[in-house]
C-alpha cells in the first residue's frame, strides 16, 4: 500500500518542515551534523553557487539595491527588468516575455488575465499547485481529466459542445516523475478556439536541443500554446516569467491584480538571472552533461531491475510500499552517505523519494547511488502506466 503514515523525517515533527540543510559542494549539504550527496532540489545546473551568478547577485545589489519597494504598474518599475524580458524573450523565441516575482506567481497572474475569455478549464489531475490555484481565478467550470491522458481530454472536449471556449492547464515536465505530458497530442484533440498553458518550471533550459523546454522536445508549435517558467530551477536564480504574444503580456498588465499589485523581484536576483541565461545560452556542455548523468543513473537502474520511467527529465521516484519501507531505505541511504530525498507535502498524500541529477554530480557519486539503490533494493509500489 501506499504510504500515508506520518514519517519520522523531522528533527521536529511539531513545525511540519524537512530537516534544515546547509550547502557544503555544489552536490553535497550538511544535514544534522553530517556531509552528505545530494540529489534533491531542483537546481539542475546548481547555477545558484555558480561563481558567475554569485558574483551577479553581488554586482546588482552594489549598484541597484535590494528592490524599488513598488509595483511596476506605479513606481516601482525598473530598466533591470526590461532587460530581462528581453533577454527571456530573446532566449525563448517568444514575442513577450512578462516577470513576475516568482514562478508560482506565473499562473495566478495569467488566469487572472484570461478570466472572462474562457467557459471551460481542463486540468491534468497531477497538475502543480500554482495551476490548481489559478483555477479559481478563471471563473469556470473545471474539469480533472486524467493525467497524461489525451483520450480522456477528448472526452472532456466532446461534453462541452461546439461553443466552449477551453483553457487546459498541465505541467511540461513534471516534477513528481520526470516525464513530460503529450502536449501535441492534445494540441490536436482541442477546438481551435482553446488556448493550452504548459507550467513549464522543470523543463525550461532543461529539454530542448536548446534548452527552450518542453515544447522544444516535442518539436510543437503553436501560437496558442502559452508557456510559464520559472527562474529557480534550471537558471539557478528566483521570479518567474509568462512567454506568448504581446496582446497576452498588454492583458496581464491591465487585468491581472496579482501583477499590478505586487513589488517584483528583487534587483540583484534579476541581475543573477540575466547572467544564468547567458550561461545556459553559451554553455551547450551543461545540456549534455546532464542528459549523460540522467541517462546512465536510470539505465543502470532499470536494468538493475528497479521500475524506473523512461521520461527524459532528470528525475526518477521510488514509491516505497510501507513506511517501514522508507524508514529503512532512508536510513541505508544516510549510512551511504546520501541525503534521502522523501518527499510527502501533506499528511494525506502519498510520501516517496524523489531522486534529482545534476549536471555536476560527478562519476563517483552516480555510483555510489546505483549501487546502494540496487544493493539494498526495498519493497516498492509501481505507478500505473502513465504516472
Amino acid at each position: 500500500m501506499p504510504i500515508r503514515a506520518r514519517l519520522s523525517r523531522h528533527p521536529d515533527t511539531a513545525t511540519g518542515l524537512a530537516i534544515p540543510l546547509q550547502q557544503a559542494e555544489r552536490t553535497q549539504v550538511w544535514a544534522q551534523g553530517r556531509r552528505l550527496s545530494y540529489f534533491a532540489g531542483c537546481d539542475y545546473y546548481r547555477l545558484s553557487s555558480h561563481p558567475s551568478i554569485v558574483a551577479a547577485v553581488h554586482a546588482g545589489l552594489d549598484e541597484f539595491g535590494l528592490n524599488m519597494a513598488a509595483s511596476r504598474k506605479t513606481t516601482g518599475n525598473h530598466v533591470l527588468y526590461g532587460k530581462l524580458e528581453s533577454a527571456l524573450a530573446q532566449f525563448f523565441r517568444v514575442e513577450s516575455a512578462t516577470l513576475t516575482s516568482s514562478g508560482y506567481m506565473t499562473n495566478l497572474c495569467l488566469a487572472q488575465a484570461l478570466a472572462g475569455e474562457v467557459t471551460h478549464a481542463l486540468v491534468d489531475e497531477r497538475a502543480h499547485g500554482s495551476l490548481r490555484d489559478a483555477l479559481q481565478l478563471l471563473g469556470c467550470p473545471v474539469h480533472v481529466f486524467r493525467h497524461r491522458d489525451p483520450a480522456d481530454v477528448q472526452r472532456w472536449v466532446k461534453q462541452g459542445g461546439r461553443r466552449a471556449k477551453i483553457v487546459l492547464l498541465t505541467d511540461g515536465l513534471f516534477s513528481h516523475s520526470g516525464q513530460v505530458a503529450p502536449i501535441e497530442r492534445y494540441d490536436k484533440e482541442l477546438p481551435r478556439s482553446a488556448t493550452i498553458v504548459v507550467d513549464d518550471a522543470h523543463g525550461a533550459g532543461v529539454l530542448g536541443r536548446g534548452g527552450l523546454g518542453t515544447l522544444e522536445y516535442l518539436r510543437v508549435k503553436s501560437e496558442r500554446i502559452i508557456q510559464t517558467v520559472t527562474l529557480s530551477k534550471a537558471f539557478g536564480s528566483y521570479g518567474g516569467a509568462i512567454l506568448g504574444p504581446a496582446s497576452l503580456r498588454r492583458r496581464i498588465i491591465e487585468r491581472s491584480r496579482c501583477f499590478v499589485g505586487n513589488t517584483p523581484l528583487p534587483l540583484p536576483l534579476a541581475n543573477a538571472a540575466l547572467t544564468a541565461l547567458r550561461i545556459v545560452q553559451k554553455d551547450p556542455t551543461l545540456r549534455r552533461r546532464l542528459t549523460v548523468n540522467t541517462t546512465y543513473v536510470k539505465a543502470a537502474l532499470r536494468e538493475g531491475g528497479l521500475p524506473i520511467n523512461d521520461g527524459p527529465g532528470p528525475i526518477f521516484p521510488i514509491h516505497p510500499k510501507s513506511s517501514v519501507d522508507a524508514r529503512r531505505l532512508s536510513g541505508v541511504l544516510r549510512k551511504a552517505g546520501i541525503h534521502p530525498p522523501l518527499i510527502q507535502y501533506s499528511s494525506t498524500e502519498d510520501a516517496y523519494f524523489r531522486f534529482v541529477i545534476s549536471s555536476e554530480h560527478e562519476a563517483g557519486q552516480l555510483d555510489d547511488l546505483i549501487d546502494t539503490l540496487l544493493t539494498h533494493r526495498i519493497p516498492v509500489v509501481v505507478p500505473p502506466r502513465g504516472s
